[in-house]
């Protein structure tokens, strides 16, 4: 029989690894959809609203998702969750009609909630002192999303995009049958009664938790709506083709993912607060500079004539400012749960699935604002002057809620506890 620190890790491994590969399937509308868009003569409203539904179905489902884990035990419910997603991937190749994407997008999106499960799961089969190194490990399989931008345009270049809908299906249904060889079940982390509409009320009215959905859609919800349309910014803002484009977005996307695991060690040593405080400020001064648009000045001269010169970020220092944006955006992803496994227990599917729906919603808004912006002013950059706007507020927020507490005082609680031996 194996023993209990085995299934640990190895649920722990399997839910990583399933998660990457829901969150490749969750994203891959971000690649697909610039040649579906050429095709279709979208426009980039249209294509942010494309990219933006899986990833408001996969938000709405983490709530009641997170709740059937809790009753259920993980294992089950992630299992027939992919299985679910694998029909609609697969018939993705052959839609042709622009309502027909929407609608398999939809259930495609359904591999979103996967996080729900996932992090709930995780967190149950580790020691609460242990936990945010353990969800930040598992919360890493985000960088599913650079996993899809190195694959996907590949395969749109040299096959099309049909074959990814096509891969991708085979993909998850493998990974399905293999999850289910690799976890294990433990009726101790399951409870004994489902959390009743009462209790989800009850959770609705703790501000704390509003809170916690606040910063959530900052580092996660801007990690998901950035990485969908970072490829299209490229190709629009530096004039490089698709291939070119997605592999430079992988420098934020890939880095922000995987660092998550370390935000979570990062978090059970100095708290969550602290992470999260220097998460949101190192991303507001990177989107200040990023916010400023490529601009072309004129000076008079007293002689009459005139200076003319221009500003703009080069695309290497963009990508650095974005790289930085990644790295702090992951290590916030990691801290806001550790705030919750520390703040609630019994009912942390539930809470986890309300967050992780703040930040989906986060996700799905952003691309469809990212392409109306730009369709009403013309200007790329208006992306990041509102990524300045709503990180701001998150700031602000913290401040007024947590900063102005003595830090020893406000983090003591988020530290682990560790018992001496008799």
């Amino acid at each position: 029989m194996a023993s209990a620190r085995f299934k640990q890790y190895s649920v722990l491994s399997a839910n990583t690894i399933a998660f990457t590969v829901c969150f490749m399937v969750w994203t891959m509308f971000g690649e697909i959809g610039v040649p579906i868009a050429d095709e279709l003569g979208l426009n980039e409203t249209q294509f942010g609203i494309l990219t933006a539904v899986p990833i408001l179905i996969g938000s709405l489902v983490r709530l009641p998702l997170g709740a059937w884990t809790d009753k259920l035990g993980g294992r089950p419910v992630f299992f027939i969750l992919m299985l679910v997603t694998v029909p609609a991937i697969w018939l993705v190749q052959f839609a042709t009609e622009y309502w027909q994407l929407l609608v398999l997008g939809a259930f495609v999106g359904l591999a979103g909630g996967s996080f729900a499960v996932g992090i709930s799961y995780t967190a149950k089969w580790f020691p609460r002192h242990q936990q945010g190194t353990a969800m930040g490990i598992f919360g890493a399989g985000n960088a599913g999303a650079a996993v899809t931008k190195y694959v996907a345009p590949t395969v749109i270049v040299v096959l099309s995009w049909q074959h990814v809908a096509n891969i991708y299906a085979a993909i998850m249904l493998i990974t399905a049958i293999l999850f289910w060889f690799f976890t294990y079940s433990n009726p101790e982390h399951k409870n004994k009664s489902t959390p009743t509409l009462r209790e989800q009320i009850k959770v609705l009215n703790d501000a704390k938790v509003w809170k916690y959905c606040q910063y959530y859609s900052v580092v996660f919800g801007g990690y998901v709506g950035v990485s969908l349309y970072l490829t299209r910014y490229y190709m629009m803002e530096y004039g490089i083709g698709i291939q070119l484009a997605a592999l430079i977005a992988t420098i934020f996307v890939l880095p922000s993912g995987v660092i998550r695991s370390f935000g979570g060690w990062l978090s059970d040593k100095f708290g969550a607060h602290t992470v999260t405080w220097w998460c949101m400020w190192s991303s507001l001064i990177c989107f200040f500079f990023m916010s400023y648009p490529y601009t072309e000045y004129a000076i008079q001269t007293r002689d009459g004539e005139f200076l003319e010169f221009s500003f703009g970020l080069p695309i290497w220092l963009f990508t650095t400012l974005l790289f930085i944006v990644g790295i702090a955006w992951g290590f916030g992803k990691a801290s806001v749960f550790k705030y919750l496994s520390d703040e609630y227990d019994r009912n942390l599917g539930l809470v986890s699935g309300m967050v992780g729906l703040a930040g989906g919603i986060g996700g799905f808004l952003l691309p469809i604002m990212f392409g109306a912006l730009i369709d009403l002013t013309g200007v790329t950059t208006t992306i990041w002057m509102l990524c300045f706007g709503f990180t701001l507020v998150s700031i602000i927020w913290m401040w007024w809620t947590e900063r102005r507490e003595p830090i020893l005082t406000r983090d003591r609680y988020h530290q682990p506890t560790v018992k001496k031996a008799d």
